[in-house]
């Protein structure tokens, strides 16, 4: 069986922001777990959307009901395709771990977009698939915990990210600030 994950945030800032903090995401106080994040391949194609592939690397956790001898290194590859198309203001998000996959795999895909009815708002939509191939009668408890912990750790990141998209907008005051100064 399969679990599955959706939410919609808005995050009340700019799309332009919120793209712009997805990029400096980490390292951020809720992120701890993220170990190492690098660049891969990054162009800008034909209809000027930029493509983004990295590698990023993350400490997980294993239930304690769950065999030790199974998994002796709970830190996984993950690997995140991203594109960002300026001109619609989409930015869509692809991820998924590269290894422990049999034990679970989790895809997630987020959509960030102008918000609908508030320019200066940005939407995000989050989908997840959990997927766990272990077997031994565990399958379904294993994709629970997948879960339950890919839910909490969606608040996480949604608290990260807003972390970060205050120091830009602290930033930005600052610098608008010290423009008026100037005169």
């Amino acid at each position: 069986m399969v679990k599955f994950y959706q939410h919609v945030f808005n995050y009340e800032y700019p799309w332009q922001n919120v793209t712009f903090a997805f990029w400096l995401r980490y390292p951020n106080p809720f992120a701890s777990h993220v170990l190492a994040v690098d660049v891969l391949d990054r162009h800008v194609d034909e209809r000027g959307v930029l493509k983004t592939t990295r590698l990023v690397l993350k400490k997980g956790k294993v239930p304690k009901w769950f065999p030790e001898s199974f998994m002796k290194n709970s830190e996984a590859f993950i690997i995140e395709e991203s594109e960002v198309n300026p001109k619609t203001k989409t930015m869509v998000t692809r991820t998924k771990n590269l290894n422990h996959v049999r034990i679970m795999q989790v895809e997630e895909t987020q959509t960030f977009t102008q918000h609908g009815q508030n320019p200066e708002w940005t939407s995000c939509k989050t989908e997840a698939r959990i997927i766990s191939r272990f077997g031994w009668g565990m399958t379904s408890r294993i994709e629970g915990f997948g879960q339950t912990n890919f839910a909490a750790n969606a608040i996480k990141a949604r608290k990260g990210m807003g972390h970060i998209l205050q120091i830009i907008r602290d930033k930005q005051t600052a610098g608008r600030q010290a423009l008026g100064h100037q005169s």
